[in-house]
């Protein structure tokens, strides 16, 4: 059913996607976390507490090498681990306001990349790529999902028309 629109459509989206995540990545401060930790607190922020299976299941990572980083995680008070109510064989694992300010640390420089980079970029160019920023997060599975409202603004800054693009699950992505 794919025609040659549709492979350079899904070209282009895995290019710039990965662009830009490459790009990020290297806006990353040279002494900030690892990028499992900052997955792990990523996912503890944005869903709330879990055990070590399911974040190794959303992460797709065996339980075994989360060991180290909960463990180092935990130490440095990034994270606190507590008796599971159902399972008391089962640990859970709840992020810490530190742990949520060095989310918010390793975010800021690529943050003020981002921005930077957008400054050149027309309203509706910028009103683009938050489109495509939410819709990556539904393809991907974890972010918005089937009914929000985006507003989009045209040219001179004023509210334009609403597109329907799913309910709101979360509302900032890491």
């Amino acid at each position: 059913m794919a025609n040659e629109f549709d492979d350079e459509l899904v070209a282009q989206v895995r290019r710039g996607a990965s662009r830009l995540a490459r790009r990020l990545r290297l806006e990353r401060p040279a002494d900030s976390l690892p990028g499992t930790k900052i997955a792990v607190l990523a996912h503890l922020r944005r869903w709330g507490p879990a055990t070590p299976g399911e974040l190794a299941g959303f992460e797709r990572l065996q339980p075994q090498s989360l060991t180290r980083v909960i463990a180092d995680l935990e130490a440095a008070g990034l994270l606190t681990r507590r008796r599971d109510e159902r399972d008391r064989r089962q640990y859970v694992l709840e992020i810490t306001e530190a742990g949520r300010l060095a989310l918010a640390v390793d975010m800021e420089s690529r943050d003020a990349w981002l921005a930077e980079a957008m400054v050149g970029l027309t309203e509706t160019e910028r009103q683009v790529l938050y489109l495509a920023g939410v819709l990556m997060d539904r393809l991907s599975g974890v972010g918005r999902s089937a009914h929000q409202v985006l507003r989009v603004a045209d040219e001179g800054g004023s509210e334009g028309e609403e597109l329907c693009l799913g309910e709101q699950q979360d509302e900032d992505a890491e």
